[in-house]
């Protein structure tokens, strides 16, 4: 690996080294859901909705029976979340009829089912079933084009990709949940902490703000 990224995350992994999927749940399935809640809005506003919704639907079967009116009352809290209730719906719907009702643990039948794109998959992989997987969300993808591990033009595919060649595949899970919080809690978006930070000498986005003028 090169010893930029590895400096990068060997300091990561010392700042935040319980870093790990914030999303509560009991089952894979759980898990799915939580995660395609997840999807523009914070673990914090999931954890709060998911409780009341596993409790209502506990199995599958009785979401995918569910009235969508009372899915939307139950999870409305949270951003989008008509479409998220017709995603879930349809689910867990797939899930019973194409699955028994169980979470598939392969990658490519994973992102045929409702509200699962390749993000959403990868987390699954890693998080349910401790497969090789390094999960691209706005966080790493900030994270990982502000230390310059990655090309500037590069998208979200393409900033996996060029991920997982850098990284060792044994690291690719840990990786995503240490730049994830690094993201979440101190490379923030709006007002990162730059001057508390260890990577300043590693960081584009730093040494641009340094250099330009301020207005």
């Amino acid at each position: 690996m090169q010893s930029k990224l590895r400096f990068a995350l060997d300091t990561m992994y010392e700042m935040f080294p319980n870093a790990c999927c914030e999303l509560d749940f009991k089952t894979n399935e759980q898990l799915a859901i939580a995660v395609i809640l997840s999807a523009q809005t914070t673990d914090v506003s999931v954890n709060k909705v998911t409780p009341k919704l596993f409790q209502t639907f506990p199995s599958m079967q009785a979401l995918a029976d569910a009235n969508l009116e009372k899915i939307e009352e139950t999870i409305k809290t949270i951003g989008l979340y008509r479409n998220k209730a017709k995603h879930i719906k349809l689910f867990a719907q797939q899930l019973v009829q194409n699955h028994d009702g169980i979470l598939p643990n392969i990658e490519q039948e994973l992102t045929t089912l409702a509200g699962v794109g390749r993000k959403t998959a990868n987390v699954i992989m890693g998080v349910a079933f401790h497969q090789p997987a390094l999960a691209v969300d706005t966080h790493v993808f900030r994270v990982a084009h502000r230390l310059g591990l990655v090309t500037q033009k590069a998208n979200v595919l393409q900033t996996e990709l060029q991920l997982k060649r850098k990284i060792p595949k044994d690291e690719w899970i840990d990786a995503h949940h240490t730049m994830l919080f690094f993201g979440r809690y101190h490379c923030l978006a709006r007002q990162p902490k730059c001057d508390a930070c260890p990577l300043q000498a590693n960081c584009t986005y730093y040494k641009h703000q340094k250099t330009t003028p301020s207005k």
